[in-house]
């Protein structure tokens, strides 16, 4: 039987994309070569990621198909306009982070968004994918943006405690299961400086509930699982303070969360992981 996405997201969907500019992306560059380069030897695909289809594509984030398109259908069905939602991230933003990690970035759409508000900032875009990995670099060698990407699993980055001033996650958390969000925002607070902040950017989990057919549009393997939940209540499990989330045009959400401060907020913190990573 058919799915919604099936019979009427994704012939839409494909009015959008062109088969030769695919075509012609697809040849034109060495995409399993890039793939290669960026992918890490030591990942371990969990299995609601390697065994799961997303937005009706096999394999999911794993099959090229879904880097060469993603953008495409991404600019179509992030209403009102992609940009401005990106944005209503930004726009969250408390500080002058120096060093953000993107967490789920894909093809590096936020990233990019981050780097053109804190161009002097470190930005570093991690993904399970690195398929979405080399599409991510391929954009920003043509821009000319000088970003790092890193092939790595959200539950367990292998980043320093309190690394990053800035941690973001866009249009992941309706993609991952329960759990593993939980696991994802307690290693996020772990990497944050005392302070940091964490913003996520998702589906309006309010709407989802009230609108039972929206869950089943999109071909979202997660997507009640993460309707389910209340991402402030699981910032706060995570030991976030300061959480509050905020309706974005309606159909989106954006929900924040501080790491306390030690010495104000009584939370015990050492960073000395932080000198064997990146110098400042």
């Amino acid at each position: 039987m058919d799915s919604l996405w099936d019979k009427f997201i994704k012939p839409v969907a494909e009015l959008f994309i062109d088969p030769k500019v695919i075509h012609d992306l697809y040849n034109n560059y060495d995409w399993q070569g890039a793939a290669d380069r960026l992918r890490s030897t030591n990942i371990s695909y969990p299995d609601y990621y390697r065994l799961a289809n997303f937005h009706g594509i096999e394999g999911g984030y794993l099959n090229l198909q879904a880097a060469l398109t993603y953008d495409t259908v991404a600019q179509y069905f992030l209403p009102p306009n992609e940009t401005w939602v990106r944005r209503g991230l930004v726009a969250a933003i408390a500080d002058q982070p120096k060093r953000i990690l993107d967490l789920g970035c894909g093809t590096g759409s936020m990233t990019f968004v981050l780097k053109q508000a804190f161009p002097q900032a470190s930005i570093t875009g991690l993904d399970l994918s690195p398929y979405m990995l080399a599409m991510a670099d391929y954009k920003a060698q043509h821009r000319g943006e000088r970003l790092t990407w890193y092939h790595g699993n959200a539950e367990h980055t292998g980043f320093p405690m309190g690394y990053f001033d800035l941690v973001t996650a866009a249009l992941l958390c309706h993609e991952t299961p329960r759990s593993a969000i939980a696991t994802i925002l307690t290693e996020a607070f772990r990497i944050l400086k005392p302070g940091g902040q964490i913003l996520i950017l998702d589906a309006n989990q309010a709407l989802l509930r009230r609108v039972d057919w929206l869950n089943r549009v999109f071909e979202e393997p997660h997507i009640q699982d993460y309707a389910a939940q209340d991402l402030g209540e699981v910032l706060e499990n995570a030991n976030f303070m300061q959480v509050k989330t905020t309706d974005l045009w309606v159909v989106h959400q954006v929900s924040s969360g501080r790491k306390p401060l030690p010495a104000t907020e009584g939370w015990p913190f050492a960073g000395t992981e932080v000198n064997a990573w990146f110098t400042s």
